[in-house]
């Protein structure tokens, strides 16, 4: 809010300040029976005080000049004169000026450096983002680069004598390494997304279930972990982005098959919760460090005892695209019984029956 009052034009934002003025002043005329007109110089001060917190220089000073003298010509005997007869009156009005100005510039002054010390706070944190990205990228992408760009010259070496049996080796090498270069950079196009506030959810008619059984099928050869996933009989299909439900779940499922044993479980559960998609994703694996668990939605954040790679984005994405929705996701976790993923989006529900009726 202050930043958009600060960017309004400078003589909008005098005129705001004289009209506010105008009303403290006027509601102190009607009450100076009761309050006085030393009582009335404190309200007009820490009305200037309170402006000086919000608007730019010029605005408070024109608000601490207007109301010293409509302090003096509503106020100060004899009213509606700028006349003062009263040498401890005039030692008052001229202290008023005095206190005004100075609170005014030393306001702005202190609110100046507050917004240079967290201009340069964002700058920092950005800069240690920007690094980090570059940190990540510059090991996450080289590495599959570097296993198609080795792919491809083991292929074009290979004589005639080994080219059958090592073909289909090296050609699998290169899938894996092209999906996971084309994954890191969808996750890098999706923050984008997600950064720039234009995302906006497609929603249509989605299986639930067959989304899910689709992201089965697709890491039945990456995991070596055992994906179950029982559908419900009664689920009835959402209106959802089926695109942006789908990344939440693979985004999860590939999470925990990173960084779980081989012997993990890893458990997709789907239902209707009060006109709500609540989807589990459940696996007992090692855990989350509790200490992690605040922090594993920020972006580039990855729990500092993993060994696998990445860019930190996937739980990003799962949390951006979920907010999109106006979802929710929390997430429960114990070295003993393993983590929970909890992911709750609002969606109209409709049986196929009620849908053909449509």
């Amino acid at each position: 809010m202050i930043a958009r009052i600060q960017k309004m034009n400078k003589l909008l934002q005098v005129v705001i300040c004289l009209l506010i003025t105008a009303c403290v002043v006027v509601i102190c005329f009607i009450t100076r029976n009761y309050t006085g007109y030393k009582t009335t110089a404190l309200i007009l001060l820490t009305t200037t005080s309170l402006i000086a917190m919000l608007f730019d220089r010029w605005a408070v000073i024109s608000t601490a000049v207007v109301s010293a003298f409509a302090w003096n010509f509503f106020f100060i005997p004899p009213l509606f004169t700028l006349h003062i007869t009263n040498a401890e009156d005039a030692l008052m009005f001229f202290l008023y000026f005095f206190i005004a100005l100075v609170n005014t510039v030393l306001t702005v002054k202190i609110r100046d450096t507050e917004n240079k010390a967290r201009d340069k706070e964002e700058s920092e944190r950005a800069l240690l983002l920007y690094n980090t990205l570059l940190n990540s990228l510059s090991h996450e992408l080289r590495t599959p680069l570097a296993a198609i760009i080795g792919g491809i010259d083991a292929l074009r070496a290979n004589n005639e004598s080994t080219k059958s049996i090592n073909n289909d080796l090296l050609l699998d090498e290169v899938e894996q390494a092209s999906l996971r270069l084309n994954e890191q950079v969808e996750h890098l196009l999706n923050i984008g997304r997600i950064e720039s506030g234009l995302l906006k959810p497609n929603t249509d008619w989605v299986d639930v279930g067959e989304v899910i059984h689709n992201i089965k099928n697709n890491l039945r050869k990456e995991a070596a972990q055992k994906i179950i996933y029982s559908e419900s009989e009664d689920l009835p299909l959402f209106k959802l982005d089926a695109r942006m439900l789908s990344q939440i779940i693979y985004n999860v499922v590939v999470n925990a098959i990173k960084h779980t044993p081989v012997q993990t479980t890893i458990r997709i559960d789907a239902e209707n919760d009060q006109e709500h998609c609540l989807i589990t994703i459940a696996d007992d694996g090692q855990g989350i460090p509790e200490a992690d668990l605040a922090q594993i939605f920020d972006k580039f954040y990855r729990v500092h005892q993993e060994k696998a790679g990445g860019l930190g984005l996937g739980l990003s994405i799962v949390k951006g695209f979920t907010e999109a929705m106006q979802g929710t996701v929390t997430v429960v976790s114990t070295t003993v019984k393993g983590t929970i993923f909890t992911i709750r989006i609002p969606a109209e529900t409709s049986y196929i029956g009620r849908l053909k009726n449509e």
